[in-house]
């Protein structure tokens, strides 16, 4: 199979994009990849470690405070769609596939245009503006979430749950006790995201002293640029700080409480590996879409949601007790996790996309 995968701007998109890839090398070992990303993102700096093809293209999404900045997004638009051209002929896929950010608009409607089959997924529960404009042009949908379904055109749309957790079940198992935490008591794990979240870090700052009388081990991975800052106070034994830990699903294996934003590859991982989770979606995404992420689980009592304007000591801690202390609650939580679950996520978009590619 030869693949052009599209996927850019944050790791919610990249991730489950390397999923794809990974699932596909299984199945087709002979599979020929070539990934197009922005020019100036993370999937740059990321993708090449995969040993995976990479084309960087200048491209900048819409921005809705400043117009006149979008003269050059329309300039960059126009332009990445005459290098595109050459680009998806000369490598000729079987199947071109967008995983989300604005980088896949032109590569998925150059590829439609071309007469090549498309496939675009959707992660979140509200779709993104890209997916949405494409919807149209494209061969097949696939969601994370079913929440998404009605938001793209029935006879498109397929429910794929997320790769990110299909992959979360495949990695090694960290141990806590490799990280210096006691085999018996319950870990606590504070993260949020590779960059860290300035608002929850202050929380963390201002608080974390008053973990110290607590049964219970905490270990907050701070983000790297957040590390410094809040290594040098003074904290309880039983907290414990890291700047980033690879291989973090592994460790979530390990876990007995995950507090942590609302982006759908975490929700697809803690869905896959069964956390309970206290989620604090981020007020700073587009159309507020992990508060409704969150909100798909929550209302499967599935995880617990505190919102960062009611981010007090007072309400993670009574969240945490509730998870810890009753074991029932804490039991039919882990249940309802299992019933969310779609194990085979990146099998089912293999599938799709095989029979797709075989349709004549």
């Amino acid at each position: 199979m030869r693949v052009i995968i599209s996927a850019g701007g944050t790791g919610g998109h990249i991730y489950p994009a390397l999923a794809i890839v990974n699932c596909i090398k299984e199945k087709e070992p002979d599979s020929k990849f070539l990934y197009i990303g922005t020019h100036n993102r993370m999937e740059k700096d990321i993708v090449p470690k995969y040993d995976i093809p990479f084309i960087g293209i200048e491209m900048y999404g819409f921005n809705r405070k400043n117009l006149f900045k979008n003269f050059k997004t329309i300039k960059c638009l126009f332009k990445s769609k005459r290098q595109l051209k050459k680009i998806i002929k000369e490598f000729n896929p079987d199947i071109v596939i967008g995983v989300g950010g604005y980088i896949t608009f032109p590569v998925i409607t150059t590829a439609h245009k071309l007469g090549y089959k498309t496939f675009i997924h959707e992660q979140n529960s509200v779709a993104g503006k890209a997916n949405l404009m494409m919807a149209d042009c494209v061969d097949l949908i696939g969601v994370s979430l079913k929440s998404s379904m009605g938001e793209f055109p029935t006879r498109k749309v397929v429910f794929t749950g997320n790769p990110c957790g299909e992959n979360a079940l495949k990695v090694k198992k960290i141990d806590k006790t490799t990280l210096g935490f006691t085999k018996g008591k319950k870990l606590v794990v504070v993260v949020m995201g590779s960059l860290g979240a300035e608002n929850v870090h202050t929380f963390m700052k201002e608080n974390i002293g008053k973990f110290s009388d607590k049964k219970y081990e905490v270990l907050y991975i701070t983000g790297k640029n957040n590390y410094e800052d809040i290594k040098s106070i003074k904290h309880p034994s039983n907290v414990k700080l890291l700047p980033y830990l690879d291989n973090l699903a592994g460790l979530f294996k390990d876990t007995d409480i995950l507090i942590t934003r609302a982006g759908a590859s975490t929700l697809s991982e803690i869905i896959a590996l069964t956390v309970p989770s206290i989620l604090i979606p981020s007020p700073f995404v587009p159309n507020n879409h992990q508060y409704k992420n969150a909100l798909d689980l929550v209302n499967n009592n599935a995880a617990l949601m505190v919102e960062e304007k009611d981010l007090t000591f007072d309400n993670i801690d009574s969240s945490i007790n509730k998870l810890l202390n009753d074991k029932k609650y804490y039991l039919d939580m882990k249940k309802n996790l299992e019933s969310m679950q779609v194990n085979d996520s990146a099998t089912i978009i293999y599938n799709n996309i095989k029979k797709l590619i075989d349709r004549k």
